[in-house]
């Protein structure tokens, strides 16, 4: 199936990672079955994250795939792309290195919104960490920086699969519109790089902004697709609270 270029591979050094429209979805770096061209973005350029408690690595069949976040104890956040083939999905929970430290664990359950690129995974343990802290549709607006975190691909001369980061990355990108379309045509937030931009293997990692209501950090989008020089599309977290408190009660 082919889909815009999806994030989903890792992040490369020094780059931002967010997509705009009318881009190829990042599709996860290595997915068991058959996946998306193209689908699997990194961030190039930006630099290593230092601090990311409510990171998560998801793995297809045991191989390094797509991003996502930590929201509930027992609940993972990521992109519907990334989980949409039959493989069993695991996560590394809470550590910057994706080969080791943190938790592992497993899912037992996905759960895919029926028309935006958004998933749920339920996992086979409770796991103890940060959460990541999600935002309203206030919590981010036009011109805004946003930072961008991903193990995606850190290349574009080679296959993505060849350069996915082994430490998470993170990128500062621009907001150019909090109505824009991720690649299953739900509402996302587009950025235009500033030091970054999203790649294969940063699919359903997330955006993070400092709220101008509040002064508090959140994440405010799940990436989805990238043109891999400098746009991005975020699914917008705070259009689709509801489906998500639906399920993860948050």
């Amino acid at each position: 199936m082919r889909l815009p270029r999806a994030l989903s591979a890792a992040i490369s050094t020094g780059a931002a990672l967010l997509a705009a429209l009318a881009v190829t979805a990042i599709a996860p770096a290595a997915s068991a079955a058959p996946a998306p061209d193209d689908l699997s973005p990194a961030i190039i350029g930006g630099g290593t994250a230092s601090n990311a408690p409510w990171a998560a690595r998801l793995f297809a069949n045991g191989r390094e795939n797509c991003s996502a976040t930590i929201i509930a104890p027992t609940w993972i956040l990521t992109a519907q792309h990334c989980v949409a083939s039959s493989a069993t999905y695991t996560f590394r929970i809470g550590s910057l290195d994706q080969s080791s430290g943190g938790t592992v664990a497993t899912a037992t359950q996905i759960i895919q919104h029926p028309s935006v690129d958004l998933a749920l995974a339920k996992l086979d343990r409770s796991v103890t960490a940060t959460y990541s802290p999600l935002g309203t549709n206030a919590a981010v607006v036009n011109g805004q920086t946003v930072q961008l975190y991903g193990w995606g691909a850190t290349c574009t001369n080679q296959p993505e699969i060849n350069c996915q980061s082994r430490y998470l990355k993170v990128a500062d990108t621009r907001v150019s519109t909090v109505n824009g379309r991720d690649y299953r045509g739900g509402v996302a937030i587009s950025v235009r790089r500033v030091n970054g931009i999203a790649a294969g293997g940063d699919s359903g990692g997330p955006m993070f902004a400092t709220s101008p209501v509040d002064g508090r950090y959140y994440q405010v989008g799940v990436a989805s697709t990238s043109d891999r020089s400098s746009v991005s599309n975020y699914t917008a977290v705070g259009q689709y609270r509801s489906w998500i408190r639906q399920y993860a009660g948050v």
